[in-house]
């Protein structure tokens, strides 16, 4: 969507014990809204103290600064715990210019430091004809990036809820990508040493003829809007769901003609809702033929399986819950609205019920009915996850029992993490993106009596 500025505040919770303020460069006090560059390679130019690197990450060191009081205690910051701001992504770096809205690896990739991330620089400050969606690729786990190619205004309606829910996907060997739009899905192919592209439509559903069931921003004979998207790991088979609030989502599989273009091979039926199609993935990304597919919806998770065709509820996810994000990495995990869920076994969940998280941004009321966005779980350490969500983000080290705010980032709405090989996390939403290390031991809380 065409971003407006501002920012949701919110205090932090008296209950939860979470990593500190952030040291910004010279003692200077946490801006309203991130603007200087403080990647962790600029760290010094900046005014901060490098104390050298961490598994190829610039470590800084500055000044511990204290959080919060809580009955007489202070928290604080260790000296050598801080959070970088990733400035080297593509764009005007106006609001929200900074925000991954997708991240990316390759089919059966193992490199963690290696994917891609798709941005949407759609401020109301960048003229229009400005405003791009940018791909860009990372080698060294999100501190620097290189931009890989642009996707014009064309193929997408940066004024109805554009650069929040577009499907991405990097087809093997990471020169083409599948993009979902409002304006249907497209085959993007990177060009060498250009970030033009050329951009092809995959062909998709049409707005029919007639009355709809409810009021919609297309006429009749437009593209639906594309929303999920994934790729089997062998890239020949590409899945695309479509829809958009009309309570008739789609699913199509597709394969590669004999021009080498997505070509629709069928659709998927019998898809047991009529919400918005959220998430997608498979209990194996690494099989050529998983089992099943799990895909999240505006109000449920379900389970399709892949040989019979046949789809059913995910078990242990609560009524009307919109799913937003779900990874398979340690079982299947959900960040749904409202809750986080971890896995049981197949095809099973149970939520958090601990009261960890901020219920809302303008309120210190904690429980666990949070608005989560993303989850993600690190393959190197399965009990360390990390959740994005409406009131911040938050952190687990025991498998998602229990979970810890990380208050050290700028208060905001934050929508991805992923996790890098050495343990890092980089995250990002709407004051932009980050990368932290909240488990190293030095990052702890801690608390000092008076």
């Amino acid at each position: 969507m065409l971003r407006k500025k501002g920012r949701l505040a919110f205090a932090a919770a008296g209950l939860l014990l979470a990593a500190a303020a952030p040291v910004w460069p010279q003692g200077a006090s946490r801006p309203a809204a991130p603007k200087a560059a403080t990647s962790a390679k600029k760290a010094t130019a900046t005014g901060a103290r490098s104390t050298g690197t961490v598994s190829g990450k610039t470590a800084r060191r500055g000044a511990s600064s204290k959080l919060f009081s809580r009955r007489g205690e202070d928290v604080e910051e260790p000296p050598e715990c801080a959070i970088d701001q990733v400035k080297t992504l593509p764009g005007s770096h106006e609001y929200a210019g900074d925000f991954i809205e997708a991240t990316a690896m390759e089919p059966g990739a193992d490199d963690q430091d290696v994917f891609w991330a798709l941005t949407a620089d759609l401020s109301e400050a960048v003229p229009a004809d400005r405003r791009f969606m940018y791909i860009s690729k990372t080698t060294d786990g999100g501190e620097t990036w290189t931009p890989v190619s642009r996707v014009g205004s064309s193929y997408f309606e940066a004024q109805i809820g554009e650069g929040l829910r577009n499907g991405f996907i990097v087809a093997p060997g990471g020169r083409t990508f599948v993009l979902t739009t409002q304006k249907g899905a497209f085959e993007v192919v990177s060009q060498p040493g250009t970030t033009s592209a050329v951009i092809r439509s995959i062909d998709g559903p049409r707005v029919p003829d007639g009355p709809s069931k409810i009021p919609l921003t297309k006429k009749p004979g437009e593209p639906v809007r594309a929303n999920v998207a994934l790729l089997s790991s062998d890239g020949g088979t590409l899945y695309l769901g479509f829809g958009y609030f009309d309570r008739s989502p789609q699913l199509y599989v597709y394969r590669r003609g004999a021009s080498g273009n997505w070509v629709s091979d069928r659709r998927i039926t019998g898809l047991p809702s009529q919400m918005d199609l959220l998430s997608i993935q498979f209990d194996d990304p690494k099989a050529v033929k998983p089992h099943f597919m799990y895909v999240g919806t505006g109000d449920q998770a379900y389970l399709l399986n892949m040989a019979t065709m046949r789809w059913s509820r995910v078990d242990g996810v609560g009524d009307d819950s919109a799913i937003h994000g779900m990874t398979v990495v340690g079982g299947l995990h959900i960040a749904a609205c409202w809750g986080v869920y971890n896995p049981v076994g197949p095809g099973m969940v149970s939520k958090v019920t601990s009261p960890t998280f901020l219920i809302h941004p303008t309120t210190d009321e904690a429980g666990p009915n949070v608005r989560a966005y993303s989850v993600d779980v690190d393959p190197a350490r399965l009990n360390r996850a990390v959740v994005t969500s409406i009131t911040g983000v938050y952190v687990s080290e025991d498998s998602g029992r229990n979970w810890r705010r990380v208050n050290a980032l700028p208060e905001g709405e934050y929508r991805t993490a992923h996790f890098d090989a050495d343990g890092s996390v980089l995250v990002s939403g709407m004051p932009g993106t980050f990368l932290m290390r909240p488990f190293d031991e030095i990052c702890r809380p801690r608390l000092r009596r008076r």
